[in-house]
């Protein structure tokens, strides 16, 4: 069975949920590492995600412009 894509939204949230973690003492020193490069990994999917949308949203606005003219 195929994964289901990550999210921008799902990225950030689990980000954000580390974050908390580290910020409130409650992640366990030994999982430090392992999170850590997790939310590198969510970083580069929701950068992805960032310029992906970025493309689109201006060749969509290039679309328009060159039916204007």
């Amino acid at each position: 069975m195929a994964r289901k894509k990550m999210t921008y939204s799902e990225a950030m949230a689990e980000i954000e949920q580390v974050i908390k973690e580290i910020e409130n003492d409650e992640l366990d020193v030994d999982l430090l590492s392992v999170k850590v490069k997790r939310v590198a990994y969510l970083l580069e999917v929701c950068k992805n995600k960032l310029y992906k949308t970025e493309q689109e949203v201006e060749e969509i606005l290039k679309d328009i412009t060159n039916a204007k003219e």
